[in-house]
C-alpha cells in the first residue's frame, strides 16, 4: 500500500528543515516520513540530498529522493550504509540549502527560457550549473546573444513569482498553459498548481510542481551557452550561470 508523505515543500519551497516521524522502511531501505521538506525527481528536477538526524544525535546521509508507487508517496533513500531508522523514530529533517537553491534558481530560469521561446517543449533536465530545453523548432532562427539579452531583462526586472491552483477543468479550457509536447500534468486529483511569472500572472503561467524562487532577481545572471540541433526539429538550449564568457 502506498504511503502518502505531505509535500512541505509545495507549499513553501524556503523550508530547508522540518520534523517528521517514520511511517515506513521498504525492502530497499528507503525512508517514508508523515512529511518532507525533501523535493522528490520530477519534471527533470533532481530530487533533494541532505540528512536525516534521529533522536540519539546521529545522522542518516540522504543521496536522493524519489517518489514510490504514487506521486505522494516520497522516498528519502540513503547514501550506502547508513543505520536504519524504526517506523515511528522521530526525525530532524535538513536539505542540501545551498544546492536546493541552485536548483531552484534554474528551474525558475527554465520558465523564463519558455516565455522567451514560446514553443511546444519536448524535454528538459535542470542541475546545478547546467540545464537544458529542448523545443519543437524547425529553425531556430535565436542566436545565444540575443535569448541572453531577453532572459536578462525578465530576470533584472524582478517579477514575482507564485502559485497557484486550478481545476482539470479549467486546465481543459485553457490547454495552451501546457507548453510540453508529450507530458501532460496529472489529472484526476482536482486541483492542478499552476507557477505563475509577473503580476497576475502577466508573464507566464503553466502547470509545473517543482521548486521555484520568489522573483526573477533571484535567479541571478543567466546565459545561453548553446544552442544545439537535435533532430530535424529539434533545437536544444543550455542555460548557464553566471555571464556570457568572451566570444
Amino acid at each position: 500500500m502506498a504511503h502518502k508523505t505531505e509535500a512541505l515543500f509545495r507549499d513553501d519551497a524556503y523550508l530547508g528543515t522540518a520534523d517528521a516521524t517514520v511511517v515506513a522502511v521498504n525492502d530497499r531501505g528507503g525512508i517514508i516520513l508523515d512529511r518532507t521538506v525533501f523535493y522528490a525527481t520530477s519534471g527533470g528536477q533532481p530530487g533533494d540530498t541532505g540528512s536525516l538526524e534521529r533522536a540519539d544525535g546521529t545522522g542518516i546521509a540522504i543521496a536522493a529522493t524519489i517518489t514510490g508507487e504514487t506521486n505522494d508517496e516520497i522516498i528519502h533513500v540513503p547514501a550506502l550504509e547508513q543505520a536504519v531508522p524504526k517506523v515511528g523514530e522521530r526525525m530532524r529533517l535538513a536539505i542540501d540549502w545551498p544546492r536546493r537553491q541552485l536548483l531552484m534558481r534554474m528551474h525558475s530560469a527554465c520558465h523564463l527560457l519558455t516565455v522567451v521561446c514560446p514553443f511546444p517543449i519536448t524535454g528538459a533536465a535542470v542541475s546545478e550549473d547546467d540545464s537544458r530545453i529542448d523545443f519543437d523548432i524547425p529553425d531556430a532562427g535565436f542566436t545565444k546573444e540575443d535569448v541572453t539579452a531577453r532572459l536578462m531583462e525578465l530576470v533584472r526586472a524582478d517579477h514575482p513569482i507564485f502559485t497557484r491552483l486550478i481545476s482539470d477543468e479549467e486546465l481543459a479550457y485553457n490547454p495552451g498553459l501546457v507548453k510540453s509536447k508529450n507530458v501532460r500534468p496529472p489529472a484526476g486529483t482536482g486541483k492542478i498548481r499552476l507557477v505563475c511569472i509577473g503580476e497576475n500572472a502577466s508573464i507566464d503561467s503553466q502547470p509545473c510542481g517543482g521548486t521555484h524562487v520568489k522573483s526573477t532577481g533571484e535567479i541571478g545572471e543567466i546565459h545561453i551557452g548553446k544552442i544545439e540541433k537535435k533532430g530535424r526539429e529539434n533545437r536544444r538550449f543550455r542555460i548557464r550561470f553566471g555571464p556570457m564568457p568572451p566570444a
